[in-house]
């Protein structure tokens, strides 16, 4: 009943029969046939033909379950073959959110791949929850992340730590009075920002200001949302955005007050629009990890890439 399970994948993806004989490239009257030919030898149908988009039933819920299973044995046996070499075929992929796929992982993985250049190396630009559903269907190996996912699903590596900093127009009025607490780019890049000699900011002092915070499901606009209510307000929310560099540059155009993690501070162009504040709260500070499925087969380009970058990698 497996046989040509391929053509009710592709139909279970498209949501379509025509958009899936379309992919891939046979006729819909075709595709048809060997969908109805499977279902004939389950003895129940897999999708509901009556509803738009295409819907599976329960059995076919069941059965796409059952497809992903095979596809994750398929893909484990082929990397294991590959592995009898010396990481002189393979792949490894990746994924991040924008901030982490546009600045973090680059630089590490054209360390990993100079020293190894046979290996197929991809990389995908998504949103935390996308991300966590591509690695938990092994379609990914390893994701950048500082949200603290589900450990008996997924195994981790801490890489690094960052606190959240309050990012000000610096033409909004309130800076004129809080000139002692406004912090310099280069001590965010280098860390000092955290002694003693840098205090942190009354964020309730900002509670009548404009803020652009990250959507809650977000990391970040999660603990943006937890730090106000720490401090006994709930924010003036000017824009809801995805992206923490694109609440970072919005904030450069002076729409409002934006929480941008250290990381990015530290890697970001220079603003003279901006002005930088230390916060203090127990929502502040956050891990980054590098994470994969657990119990998963690791291809040795997995591990080698784990042994020589993920344990040797500190931010």
């Amino acid at each position: 009943m497996f046989q040509g399970m391929e053509y009710v994948y592709e139909v279970y993806k498209q949501k379509s029969f025509s958009k899936a004989a379309a992919k891939l490239y046979i006729s819909q009257p075709s595709l048809s046939a060997n969908v109805k030919r499977i279902e004939k030898k389950v003895g129940y149908p897999l999708f509901d033909r009556s509803t738009k988009p295409l819907e599976l039933t329960e059995c076919g819920k069941q059965y796409i379950h059952a497809v992903h299973q095979i596809m994750t044995a398929t893909t484990e046996f082929e990397t294991f073959i590959n592995d009898f070499g010396e990481l002189r075929t393979g792949s490894l992929h990746f994924g991040g959110s924008n901030f982490f796929s546009s600045w973090v992982l680059p630089p590490l993985l054209a360390r990993f791949s100079a020293k190894y250049p046979d290996l197929e190396i991809s990389l995908v630009e998504a949103k935390s929850r996308e991300l966590v559903k591509l690695l938990q269907d092994s379609q990914i190996d390893f994701i950048l992340d500082n949200k603290e996912l589900d450990l008996k699903v997924f195994d981790r590596h801490q890489v690094g730590r960052e606190d959240l900093v309050l990012v000000v127009p610096k033409n909004f009025a309130i800076n004129m009075g809080l000139r002692d607490y406004q912090i310099p780019q280069k001590a965010i890049q280098d860390g000092s920002f955290r002694q003693d000699e840098y205090p942190a900011v009354n964020l309730a002092l900002f509670q009548k200001e404009p803020f652009i915070l990250l959507h809650s499901f977000n990391d970040t606009g999660n603990r943006a949302r937890l730090l106000c209510q720490e401090y006994g307000f709930k924010p003036r929310v000017a824009l809801e955005l995805d992206q923490q560099l694109t609440a970072y540059n919005v904030a450069g155009s002076g729409l409002g007050i934006a929480f941008t993690g250290e990381l990015l501070i530290g890697r970001a162009t220079p603003d003279p629009n901006l002005v930088y504040y230390k916060l203090a709260g127990e929502n502040i500070t956050r891990n980054l990890y590098f994470y994969w499925k657990k119990g998963r087969y690791l291809t040795q380009a997995m591990q080698v890439f784990m042994d020589t970058i993920v344990r040797h990698t500190h931010f």
